[in-house]
């Protein structure tokens, strides 16, 4: 799994086996500075490179996942035989499932994953949920379905990567339906921003937004954006919220700004977008790399008083490889023939069995 974030390449040996799964071993493979930097630009609305661009990064991605997958391999002393397949989400290009032509654009050549690896390889996981009239995203909330309910409370598992997605749990003794969807930016504007000013790739515990203060009538601004008032199923990508559209909604009033006001305020516009999207839960665990933002943490359990707000850790499971896990997990349900979308997350008219099949 590599994500918006572009933190690096999630690597996850996961044993299936078992009602449930099991992390056996996991590796982040980082990704290239000057691949990074071009996947940055290529995801930028304005991007003016060529076919030839894109063909070339889909390969260079195949063989940076198949080194992360025969890193852990290694590293995880197994044989490969003792492998059913890779799952491989692959490096989102661009996302549009709006539209007469809805598409999601994931790069990364599952065959050469196969070619490198010897091993079945799962890819393409959004496509037949988008051709069955649903968003192709989010589909994690089947895997937390199967994982993270409780038998009597509700529970929100928030995903924080560079897209924040939120699942609502019900108890599992209840009839309501379990619901996902993206509710916005997640680290992705706050990381281009401290990119922009500070070259870090990520805001350290949110220590700089910390040392800013919220401007109210400039989040009242961002807040008005369309896709925060859009009735779920609902999915989105950093192909709308990127410093183009901060730039677009803010113009030179940016300028008249402390940056640490701007890296607070965009820090608050994702805790509100989250919160303001759990309604009954009980409880909210957080996974994803915004696990590790603390001011970020904080600020959600401040506007959720009456919820418990916390980290899968404290369930047990890592919130660095829940992401990973999934697709693993998907990738099983795709060899067995089972569907992996939730429907009532995505917007399908059905479930249906999800991925293409690279054999070895």
């Amino acid at each position: 799994m590599s994500g918006t974030s572009l933190d690096g390449v999630d690597a996850v040996l996961v044993n299936l086996h078992q009602k449930k799964p099991e992390l056996v071993a996991s590796y982040s493979h980082p990704i290239p500075p000057s691949l990074k930097k071009t996947l940055r630009d290529m995801t930028n609305p304005k991007w003016q490179g060529s076919f030839a661009d894109i063909g070339v990064v889909h390969q260079e991605l195949g063989e940076l996942f198949a080194e992360a997958s025969n890193t852990l391999i290694k590293q995880a002393n197994i044989e490969r035989h003792q492998i059913c397949a890779i799952g491989s989400h692959g490096q989102t290009l661009w996302h549009q499932p709006y539209g007469k032509h809805p598409f999601s654009l994931q790069l990364g050549d599952a065959n050469i994953i196969t070619e490198r690896t010897g091993i079945t390889t799962v890819a393409d996981f959004r496509s037949r949920d988008i051709v069955a009239g649903g968003q192709g995203a989010p589909l994690v909330p089947a895997y937390h379905k199967e994982l993270l309910s409780h038998p009597t409370k509700n529970r929100a598992i928030i995903n924080i990567g560079g897209i924040a997605n939120i699942t609502l749990l019900p108890a599992t003794n209840s009839k309501k339906q379990t619901i996902g969807f993206d509710t916005g930016p997640g680290n992705g504007l706050i990381d281009a921003w401290v990119f922009e000013h500070k070259k870090c790739s990520f805001d350290k515990d949110g220590s700089w937004a910390q040392q800013g203060k919220v401007l109210p009538d400039i989040l009242e601004l961002l807040l008005r954006d369309d896709y925060f008032s859009m009735a779920p199923p609902k999915s989105t990508g950093k192909e709308l919220f990127n410093l183009a559209w901060l730039y677009a909604k803010l113009g030179e009033r940016l300028n008249t700004c402390l940056p640490q006001d701007i890296q607070a305020t965009l820090t608050e516009l994702t805790a509100i977008s989250i919160s303001t999207n759990i309604d009954s839960s009980e409880e909210a665990y957080i996974c994803g790399g915004g696990a590790h933002n603390k001011y970020l943490l904080n600020r959600l359990q401040k506007l959720l008083p009456d919820i418990k707000v916390a980290s899968t850790q404290v369930l047990g499971i890592d919130p660095d490889w829940v992401e990973a896990m999934a697709f693993a997990w998907l990738s099983k349900q795709t060899i067995e023939g089972k569907p992996g979308n939730l429907p009532e997350a995505t917007g399908a008219s059905g479930k249906r069995i999800l991925g293409a099949i690279y054999p070895a």
